[in-house]
């Protein structure tokens, strides 16, 4: 049989065209697979010691970013007690650092991945689910951040009511007791008390009871004012205390939550093309994120301990991440459906919570303040700030 006569044939014809489906099937799937990195700079011991090097300068990174505002609540005009203009200016810029870091950095990613032509058309081109599931995380938040800081607020509001109450029951015991020693003393001047007498004894008690009747009826009239404005000023502070510890601890969430994906990038790749710029890049993230994490953890007032828990929690995700990613390069695909989904749902989720938390309890929550729309330069220095970190943020998207 001629080629010619074989072609002519509505079977062999058919044979054909079904194998070249099949090859371009198999190079799409072997592109798809395979476009996470050239082969041409694929160096595995190369990628090893950068590696290496990596977690070493974005651990150091993260260290100092973290560390500057801890350390910086150690000088009164850095100090978030004081309300200084350095530190309204420095949380100004992390504001900006965290809102870029969402908007620019988690949002693209996310739809990065869950676009990607690996994964099927039915569901994930069909529907939005890289903004969906942001909203649905920011929405998330609100909600977690509201029942938090009822927590918090109840939970500070029994404590300080329990010692209210104990020494204002100390105070009226001693009152009593002082003026029960005092209308004796008159009474044994006067010639002595009679312990027998029933009479002499319910005068005493009568003189006691109303002696410190109108003791605590003055105190009432002369401090009344001055303590309802101290309960007033106490349930303010006590508020903002406990919306600042909520605030400090859902940002160290946002942030740790995609700490270890990007991390895990890094970690998996073989292409010393690809890790060199993202050593450099991911290092001043790291650097920004420490900084505005710390600001926070500083305005929350925690102890050392539980500072530096977080500190460490902080600096070790990132070159943890690096590590597991060392780990399981031998075996892992970044570019497999199941990877490119659960890195698109987790990086959705971050700039959900990230996009929240410095929209509302960030920048609304010091731009609005009195302190800084009663003082102009102090206005916008700190609008500059926050453009300045956000725009240095957002440029970091060129090598990340």
């Amino acid at each position: 049989m001629s080629l010619s006569q074989g072609l002519d044939s509505p079977i062999s014809v058919a044979r054909v065209l079904n194998q070249l489906s099949n090859l371009t099937e198999s190079v799409s799937t072997a592109s798809c697979l395979g476009s996470g990195e050239s082969d041409t700079c694929r160096n595995e011991p190369a990628a090893l010691r950068l590696k290496l090097f990596a977690i070493a300068a974005i651990l150091f990174s993260g260290i100092v970013g973290i560390g500057t505002p801890l350390v910086g609540r150690k000088f009164r005009h850095l100090d978030s007690r004081n309300g200084g203009a350095g530190f309204i200016l420095a949380k100004a810029f992390a504001a900006g650092v965290i809102l870029a870091t969402g908007f620019v950095h988690m949002l693209d990613d996310a739809q990065e991945s869950l676009t990607n032509e690996c994964l099927p058309d039915v569901p994930w081109q069909r529907f939005p689910f890289t903004g969906f599931i942001a909203m649905l995380a920011a929405l998330g938040t609100l909600v977690l951040d509201f029942l938090a800081t009822q927590f918090y607020e109840k939970k500070q509001l029994r404590a300080t009511e329990a010692s209210t109450s104990s020494k204002a029951s100390s105070s009226t015991s001693s009152a009593h007791k002082a003026v029960a020693d005092e209308i004796i003393t008159i009474d044994e001047d006067r010639g002595g008390i009679q312990e027998n007498n029933p009479k002499n004894m319910h005068i005493i008690g009568m003189h006691v009871h109303a002696a410190a009747h109108k003791r605590d009826h003055g105190d009432e009239q002369m401090h009344g004012h001055d303590k309802k404005l101290a309960g007033h000023k106490h349930e303010v502070e006590l508020s903002s205390h406990g919306r600042h510890v909520v605030v400090a601890q859902i940002l160290e969430l946002g942030i740790l939550s995609h700490s270890v994906i990007i991390g895990l990038s890094l970690g998996v790749s073989q292409s010393p093309c690809q890790i060199t710029p993202l050593i450099a890049a991911l290092s001043f993230h790291q650097f920004f994120e420490g900084f505005a994490l710390g600001g926070c953890i500083s305005q929350a007032q925690f102890n050392n301990f539980s500072a530096s828990i977080m500190a460490t929690f902080f600096s070790i995700t990132t070159p943890s991440g690096i590590g597991i990613g060392i780990a399981i390069a031998s075996f892992y695909n970044a570019d497999s459906p199941t990877a490119l989904i659960l890195e698109g749902i987790l990086d959705s989720i971050s700039a959900g919570i990230l996009i929240y938390m410095a929209l509302v309890d960030l920048i609304a929550a010091d731009f609005l303040s009195r302190k800084v729309n009663y003082n102009k330069s102090l206005q916008v220095a700190s609008y500059v700030a926050l453009f300045l970190g956000a725009l240095s943020m957002a440029a970091l998207a060129i090598w990340a």
